[in-house]
C-alpha cells in the first residue's frame, strides 16, 4: 500500500467553489505531495491523483494565470 493510499482513510475533502446545485462537481483533497480527485455524486469511485505540481499547473490554467 503505498502512502498515499494509506492517506486516503483521513482525507478532508473539499468540494469545488464552483459546484453547481446538480451535484455536478468534483472533490479535491491534499495529501503530502499530492493531490486527490473525485467525483462528488459517486464518491466511492475512481479517484484521481496529481502530483502537487501537476495539480498547481491544472488549477492555474483554468484560472487563467
Amino acid at each position: 500500500m503505498s502512502k498515499t493510499e494509506q492517506h486516503e482513510d483521513v482525507l478532508i475533502w473539499r468540494k469545488s467553489s464552483y459546484s453547481i446545485a446538480n451535484g455536478q462537481c468534483v472533490e479535491a483533497a491534499a495529501v503530502p505531495g499530492t493531490v486527490v480527485v473525485r467525483d462528488t455524486v459517486n464518491p466511492a469511485g475512481v479517484r484521481l491523483r496529481f502530483c502537487a505540481e501537476a495539480w498547481q499547473e491544472f488549477t492555474a490554467r483554468v484560472k487563467g494565470d
